[in-house]
């Protein structure tokens, strides 16, 4: 196919005009993680790691490390105004709980009725790593996939059944992909918009389970989903409608 797929930028900011104002948000391991850096800096997220933080800022400016400032993916952050460290417990209170209004979660497999795969393949190079992605996926009020349409080697990712073991069934509300975004619907798959210059028969022939496209199909043009917009801190914890 001729049609350029989007960055991993750019599928996180696609993924990242979804989340609305105010939202208490959990952003997964690896590219989820760059939803944070796109947000549109006007709203005010709430970001909660299952390692025991609320209010989790971006990463520090050189010299103000912290080394036990920390994400669930060692990754080191900050802590913005008014937010919080808590518990292992509590922080896992706070997902089970349904507390949570989003969280953004990687996939090696999605199939077409909102089944998650996103711990463990068949590699044996890819040690099993399930963490809070269970805990997350079957407690947040919205569940929404990040992920390339296919794997490296050109097979479908997004399919009828998964044949990985399964993180959770029957969760995942909206997919993007570097080619298209998806919902999760009913009766199956729902294309909500596609690439530019991507056909629905190529998108069709790129997934591993069968396809509907919404009437007022929209356009995702790669030169402008670019992610290059500025962005800045996340705000100070303000007077947000609790989840």
């Amino acid at each position: 196919m001729s049609a350029d797929r989007l960055s991993t930028r750019q599928m996180a900011a696609r993924a990242a005009q979804d989340i609305p104002d105010g939202a208490y948000v959990n952003l997964g391991i690896g590219l989820p993680t760059l939803v944070g850096e796109v947000v549109d800096p006007a709203k005010e997220i709430i970001y909660h790691s299952e390692n025991g933080i609320l209010g989790m800022g971006p990463p520090p400016q050189p010299g103000e490390e912290d080394p036990e400032l920390i994400n669930a993916g060692k990754q080191l952050v900050t802590l913005v105004p008014g937010g919080a460290f808590v518990h292992h417990t509590d922080s896992f209170v706070m997902m089970r709980g349904g507390h949570l209004d989003v969280s953004v979660l990687g996939a090696f497999q999605v199939s077409a009725q909102g089944d998650l795969a996103n711990w463990a393949t068949d590699d044996s190079a890819m040690p099993p790593a399930v963490g809070g992605a269970m805990d997350l996926a079957v407690g947040a009020k919205r569940v929404l996939v990040v992920t390339t349409h296919t794997t490296r080697d050109g097979r479908p990712k997004i399919l009828e059944r998964c044949t990985y073991p399964l993180t959770a069934a029957r969760v995942v509300h909206r997919i993007y992909t570097d080619l298209a975004v998806l919902d999760v619907v009913p009766d199956g798959l729902l294309v909500r918009e596609v690439v530019a210059g991507t056909s629905p028969a190529e998108l069709q022939d790129l997934t591993g389970a069968p396809l509907r496209f919404a009437d007022d199909l929209g356009v995702l043009d790669p030169a402008v989903a670019s992610a290059d917009r500025p962005t800045g801190p996340p705000a100070a914890l303000g007077d947000v409608t609790q989840s």
